[in-house]
């Protein structure tokens, strides 16, 4: 399919979210080569996509929501339900160095703690504005944001003094 933005256009956006978006994906997919494919056909579907975004919040939360949509699509296809196991994560590169432990102990909640979690603590989206990304009611996202930091404080619990 043709690219319907410019180049300049889809290389600027680019930039200015790659670091979001595979972020996003590393978390949901857990492995780099399966990030690294979804961030691709992401950004692919960016140079598709025929509409303008209203704004850079648009722009940012259809990415997020795009992100999330490529993800689980890869979860759930044949070839995955499939394989032996999947790989561990081997050392995440994040902007702060000393996230690195805390991230690898957030990867172990579900999906949806994971994600509320990045959102509003990486992205620094208010539980409104999480909601009104994932379409979900802001007091189901409160909910998750609050059961979220509670498994995350008891594994942390048990890492310390396990």
């Amino acid at each position: 399919m043709e690219s319907v933005r410019s180049q300049e256009e889809v290389a600027s956006l680019y930039q200015r979210h790659v670091d979001m978006v595979y972020q996003i994906c590393l978390m949901l997919m857990k492995n780099v080569p399966d990030a690294e494919d979804a961030v691709q056909t992401v950004f692919r579907k960016v140079m598709e996509y025929d509409k303008p975004f209203r704004d850079h919040e648009h722009e940012r939360a259809w990415l997020i929501v795009t992100a999330r949509n490529e993800c689980r699509n890869q979860l759930k296809h044949w070839w995955r339900t499939r394989r032996e196991s999947e790989e561990t994560l081997n050392g995440l590169t994040w902007e702060q160095p000393e996230d690195g432990a805390l991230w690898e102990t957030i990867l172990r909640l579900p999906e949806k703690h994971r994600l509320v979690l990045y959102l509003h603590y990486y992205q620094g989206y208010t539980a409104l504005e999480t909601a009104e990304i994932l379409g979900k009611n802001p007091s189901t996202v409160r909910g998750w944001l609050v059961q979220a930091r509670g498994k995350l404080k008891e594994l942390l619990e048990v890492e310390e003094y396990g």
